[in-house]
């Protein structure tokens, strides 16, 4: 069976997952990080993808991004494989693929949990146990939020300007639901969402997403349709 496209709403945020094949390492030192971090930046500038927040683990990341239309997140991450693996391979002397198979994406209901995914992903090294504090993980966009130092790669949603009138009352504002930590609940939802490339969202807003798509994104009802009764032959 072919293979649906991927669902993407041009100017919709999306939560995307991009892990290492078989889980192996893709940053082993402090230069791979930063070459990625380049790549990135250049890149979803050209093909016009806003980034809003950002992890990159050791053996995956995490990206919460907007892109404008519905080819160039695809083109994006298409040109930072292109990119970075070739460089990886010869920088290391392996060969070989370094990402696994395609990246996952979940569209984000933004009212919703556009904040959520954010704090998901800046809370990312804590829940691995990297770092006691998302403050002290180098790699993630949390430094930006949190006023610690600015992160030209990132665009500011509109949600995250609303926790404040000041960069100090939305830095602070910010950094307390980050402390607040996130419910296991939340967690799982989110992490089940992007894994399944399902949108994170309300029945409601996956409902309305699918009437206006006119793709199925509700699950389908079990069982086969109830058989309509034959109606009687006309009398001779």
């Amino acid at each position: 069976m072919a293979r649906l496209p991927r669902l993407i709403v041009p100017n919709q945020p999306y939560h995307v997952i991009q892990r290492g094949n078989n889980r192996q390492t893709i940053f082993r030192e402090e230069a791979d990080y930063q070459r990625f971090l380049s790549w990135l930046k250049e890149i979803s500038r050209f093909y016009e993808v806003a980034i809003h927040a950002y992890v990159l683990m050791p053996n995956h990341i995490h990206l919460l991004a907007t892109p404008v239309n519905d080819t160039g997140l695809a083109q994006m991450m298409q040109k930072l494989g292109r990119l970075y693996v070739p460089w990886f391979n010869h920088k290391y002397e392996r060969s070989g693929g370094l990402f696994e198979g395609r990246f996952r994406t979940s569209l984000i209901d933004t009212d919703s949990y556009f904040l959520a995914c954010s704090r998901y992903i800046e809370l990312n090294p804590v829940r691995a146990e990297l770092v006691s504090s998302a403050a002290d993980y180098s790699w993630s966009s949390y430094a930006h939020h949190a006023g610690i130092r600015p992160d030209s790669l990132i665009t500011d949603h509109t949600l995250f300007w609303s926790l404040g009138n000041t960069p100090f009352q939305r830095e602070a504002a910010y950094m307390g639901l980050v402390e607040q930590g996130m419910p296991q609940t939340e967690v799982d939802f989110i992490t089940s969402s992007v894994l399944k490339n399902s949108p994170l969202a309300s029945q409601t807003f996956k409902a309305e997403l699918e009437r206006k798509t006119q793709r199925q994104i509700l699950p389908a009802k079990r069982g086969r349709p109830r058989k309509q009764p034959i109606p009687p032959l006309p009398a001779a």
